[in-house]
């Protein structure tokens, strides 16, 4: 059976975490090892994740994260993943949030995807999800209604974190390109971004969710959902946060140039020069890239967000 190992990042998860390991437990896809960074100041969450493993202490290993915030705490996990991780054929690589429940079949279904790719292809799978209020009230997440790729991925994260699972080729790519990159937004993103530049495949499963994934106050990146959260989004926007955004992944995407694909490359210098350039040619060099979101609305928002220089 393949190995799968599954890198949790935590961040005073205390009250979230038996649920969520009792659904790794749950798995039908029985072959894993979970790796959590934990980056609270306080032992609560440790202490939850110890009891639970004390039977099988061999299921777990468990370090001092960075604190430095949830994307430094999956890049660390990420750079330190085991020597094999990546190498051993059919090795692959989950991430976990520490506070959602995976259905039971989720490593699964990622597992007989990724094994329909050819070995040497570096492939990530993603898949749609459940928001979730820790009670009776939810709602899945849209179906993809776009293919990937790198013209996507430049402007938009399809690619949700707690979703991801890596083949063995794109596992050894992201641990050794992640040793060149100084910070990123976040872990999903850059993920996206590196193994779709590289030349590689990625799954979005447009199937039924594979977990539910909790709503609650202390969410670092929740759903998004609802007028509250998308004005929310728009006033982040307004203030360059979507800018700010954009120059970590650019500035992630030079330092992990190497490995992109000739047109890749130049596919982001290009982006890069059109982002910075003067109105109208920043419009103009823009949408000669082809660039696309998912959906119409959001695409709207992007070059909304391009017109008053904040992309």
């Amino acid at each position: 059976m393949t190995q799968v190992q599954i890198l949790m990042g935590v961040y005073e998860g205390a009250p979230y975490l038996q649920a969520q390991l009792q659904s790794l437990q749950d798995q039908t896809h029985g072959d894993w090892h979970l790796h959590v960074s934990d980056d609270s100041p306080t032992p609560e969450s440790r202490d939850v994740i110890q009891r639970f493993f004390a039977q099988t202490p061999d299921r777990l290993s468990l370090r001092a994260g960075p604190r430095a915030g949830f994307a430094a705490n999956f890049m660390s996990l990420i750079r330190q993943l085991p020597p094999q991780s990546g190498e051993e054929p059919g090795d692959m690589v989950a991430f976990a949030d520490q506070d959602d429940v995976w259905f039971a079949d989720k490593l699964a279904r990622a597992v007989a995807a990724l094994q329909e790719v050819p070995a040497e292809i570096p492939a990530l799978y993603c898949a749609r999800s459940r928001y979730w209020d820790g009670g009776d009230s939810y709602q899945d997440s849209a179906p993809f209604a776009r293919p990937p790729g790198f013209r996507n991925a430049l402007i938009e994260n399809i690619a949700q974190g707690n979703t991801i699972v890596l083949n063995a080729a794109a596992a050894k790519l992201a641990r050794a390109a992640s040793a060149e990159v100084v910070a990123v937004f976040a872990h999903d993103w850059w993920l996206y971004q590196l193994i779709i530049g590289a030349g590689g495949q990625v799954i979005a499963d447009n199937g039924a969710p594979v977990l539910g994934y909790r709503q609650h106050g202390g969410n670092v990146l929740g759903s998004g959902q609802g007028l509250r959260a998308q004005m929310a989004r728009k006033a982040k926007v307004l203030a360059g946060g979507f800018r700010d955004r954009l120059d970590l992944n650019d500035a992630a995407l030079i330092a992990c140039q190497r490995w992109l694909t000739p047109e890749n490359a130049a596919l982001h210098r290009a982006f890069m020069q059109a982002r910075r350039a003067p109105l109208p040619r920043r419009m103009r060099d823009l949408n000669a890239l082809g660039l696309y979101r998912q959906r119409p609305l959001s695409t709207f928002g992007f070059w909304g967000a391009s017109l008053i220089g904040r992309a």
